[in-house]
């Protein structure tokens, strides 16, 4: 793989600050965001003086614990406009969640919101390896999710070329990388499996191919997948982090040369860790679940916000900023199988373990005789079909998670091709339980 190293010049003057000068700005910064939310939200005005707070009481970043948490269900009772902290003909643009819980979480951007996103996410793909002049392949999808817009805007301001694919119609991604020749590809994880999957199928050597770095996203996923697609396609794979409730894509990413979390542009987004149970603030290094306060945003401040998102917080390496380490679940999305805590995460991991089989799967929860069953479906790689192997593939993944997660579970193992697929998001868990 290439040397992506950026040169320190390149880089904004902030990445590498001391944590003194950052500290300093992100008191100035969330002294303004929380004055701007309370003058201007009604929810934070009832929330703050409910809690007996007042953005006057900020006198240094800890000073922030005493406010209270925004959840998912707030902003879904001041569903459409109710949480904007600006006229709506001051709001640009609007996206959405796809509303699959309840109703869609709506979100708002000023212009010098939009003008935030782009230039972190500009600092974000720079941080992945990504360099002025490159052909960037966008396959995240377009529209109310914020992901194809906004590594869009981001890679236009970093001065890339950009092909807005959006994600699904494989054979015509493989037919344009292999056309056009991008340096860059932005696309979940396990969308980028079915890209490889189509390489194959064409009996093209994805390693000959022109990508460089992969940006992968609005997923978790593991180490183990990181290793597989670098192998697959000779090129460097970086996690990016984001969500809409907070800005977007481009909160957080890797730095290309270490690899080793992901730095949070602090000097936009303030994180915290809690424990997801007491809500009690927690010390760096120890795991918990990501709060995040907005610093700049206009339209649609967001104040300690719960993304249920689990992880860690570390200090800088590459850069300045704190670090998170890679999500290895949502508080909740965890499954509880016969009292045991399981997440998604750590079935991918086990299953890439057995050489046999593809990194496809979907995790199936149901319920016989008022026990909990976990069914995983998966497949073989091309040549691994015969049903002996196939048997011998599901024996060593079920025995895997029994002697590493603590649970039985039953294994489907399909042909290749025969596991499910996503274009976009993928859909890791179909609980059944109470159907």
């Amino acid at each position: 793989m290439l040397d992506l190293t950026p040169d320190k010049k390149l880089l904004d003057p902030i990445e590498t600050a001391s944590r003194d000068e950052i500290e300093a700005l992100q008191v100035k910064r969330l002294k303004w965001s929380l004055a701007h939310s309370y003058e201007n939200v009604a929810f934070y005005k009832q929330s703050f003086d409910a809690a007996g707070v007042h953005p006057d009481d900020i006198k240094s970043m800890a000073d922030l614990a005493k406010f209270p948490f925004t959840v998912k269900s707030d902003l879904r009772d001041n569903y459409p406009f109710g949480m904007f902290a600006v006229p709506r003909e001051k709001v640009v643009r609007v996206h959405a969640s796809s509303g699959t819980t309840g109703k869609p979480t709506v979100v708002g951007y000023t212009q010098n919101d939009i003008n935030t996103w782009a230039d972190v996410m500009a600092r974000s793909i720079r941080a992945s390896g990504g360099r002025t002049g490159d052909i960037a392949h966008i396959a995240y999808g377009y529209g109310l999710f914020t992901g194809g817009l906004g590594a869009h805007y981001g890679a236009e301001k970093l001065g890339c070329t950009v092909v807005p694919i959006s994600g699904g119609m494989t054979e015509r991604q493989v037919t344009l990388i292999e056309d056009f020749r991008p340096d860059i590809i932005m696309v979940t994880p396990s969308y980028m499996l079915s890209i490889l999957d189509e390489f194959n199928a064409r009996g093209i050597d994805p390693r000959q191919s022109s990508l460089k770095v992969g940006i992968f996203g609005a997923e978790p996923w593991t180490n183990a997948m990181r290793a597989e697609i670098e192998q697959a396609f000779d090129m460097h794979a970086v996690d990016i982090y984001g969500l809409s409730e907070v800005m977007g894509p481009g909160v957080a990413n890797e730095c290309v040369e270490t690899k080793d979390g992901l730095h949070i542009w602090e000097d936009h987004f303030y994180p915290e860790i809690i424990d997801p149970e007491t809500g009690e603030l927690l010390a760096d290094g120890e795991e918990g679940e990501l709060v995040f306060t907005s610093l700049t945003k206009e339209a649609f401040p967001i104040i300690r916000y719960r993304t249920r998102d689990l992880t860690r917080l570390l200090p800088g390496t590459a850069r300045s900023m704190r670090r998170m380490e890679k999500i290895t679940g949502r508080s909740d999305d965890m499954m509880i199988i016969r009292g045991v805590n399981v997440f998604p995460t750590q079935i991918e991991e086990q299953l890439l373990k057995v050489e046999a089989l593809s990194a496809h799967y979907q995790i199936v929860l149901s319920r016989k005789n008022r026990m909990d069953l976990m069914t995983i479906h998966c497949e073989v790689l091309p040549g691994c079909e015969s049903g002996t192997t196939r048997q011998a593939c599901a024996k060593e993944l079920a025995s895997h998670i029994k002697g590493v997660v603590g649970i039985s579970v039953q294994v489907d193992v399909a042909q290749p091709g025969g596991a499910p697929r996503s274009v976009g998001k993928a859909q890791r868990v179909l609980d059944k339980r109470e159907e």
